[in-house]
């Protein structure tokens, strides 16, 4: 029988291992883990937002992000995993957001917006004839509830954080915010934090290598993306460190 040889379980979606498992939802998990690493944080100064990017040719334009998304005014989100996949589901949100504007004549929370891309990421684990989305994805944010950071896989699952990071450097990542995080860090600390976080965290830092970083400040509840000449000069003396030179 087909499905008694080893891995054949892992040839539909819909198909659960006896185990109840299924495999093509871990196999886009290991995707995420692959990818480059992504956080976030949230404290009582606001959200930061951060992922590492690398230029995959000198000809790339360096100032054109695709793994650092707004959302609205209020929300942004990073990604680790498969990019195309993180730029379809994050139109939807846009999309989802301003609906949720304009039908409630409010601004949207944070929740809500992650909770949709996770109802759409579970639907493609449920049929056939597609494949689960290969990204995972940070929502991070300020509205009338707080500050909130939440987190959304290819299974579909939505769970919320104080402060998370994914991709290849995430479990290094979580190791210092575990010992270094605290609710009440104000926005620029915060901020440190996570620059540093992603220089200690890198595989490889050369001229290929960069960040890329957003806050939204708990007073103003705007997304606000660091200019990189800034995120330059802050990481400067951190790279220094890293590569022995300080």
């Amino acid at each position: 029988m087909a499905l008694g040889i080893a891995g054949a379980y892992d040839r539909a979606i819909t198909v659960f291992s006896p185990q109840g498992r299924l495999y093509q939802v871990e196999y886009a998990l290991e995707t995420v883990r692959a990818g480059s690493t992504a956080m976030a944080v949230a404290c009582d100064g606001g959200c930061v937002l951060a992922v590492e990017e690398r230029m995959h040719t000198k000809l790339q334009n360096a100032s054109y992000s695709w793994k650092l998304f707004q959302i609205d005014d209020h929300i942004g989100a990073v990604a680790a995993g498969l990019n195309s996949d993180a730029r379809v589901l994050v139109d939807n949100a846009r999309v989802r957001a301003q609906i949720l504007r304009l039908t409630y004549e409010e601004a949207p929370t944070v929740e809500a917006v992650t909770k949709y891309i996770g109802d759409v990421m579970q639907m493609y684990t449920q049929h056939a004839g597609v494949r689960p989305f290969g990204v995972a994805l940070l929502f991070g944010g300020v509205d009338d509830t707080g500050v909130r950071v939440f987190y959304t896989e290819p299974s579909g699952m939505v769970l919320e954080y104080d402060a998370w990071a994914i991709g290849r450097g995430g479990e290094k990542v979580r190791e210092i915010l575990e010992a270094e995080y605290k609710r009440s860090l104000s926005l620029e600390e915060a901020t440190n934090l996570a620059i540093r976080c992603l220089v200690e965290s890198a595989e490889k830092i050369d001229e290929n290598w960069t960040i890329r970083l957003a806050t939204i400040p708990a007073p103003t509840r705007k997304f606000t993306l660091m200019p990189q000449e800034e995120l330059k000069k802050r990481m400067e003396p951190l790279v220094k460190k890293r590569m022995g030179g300080g």
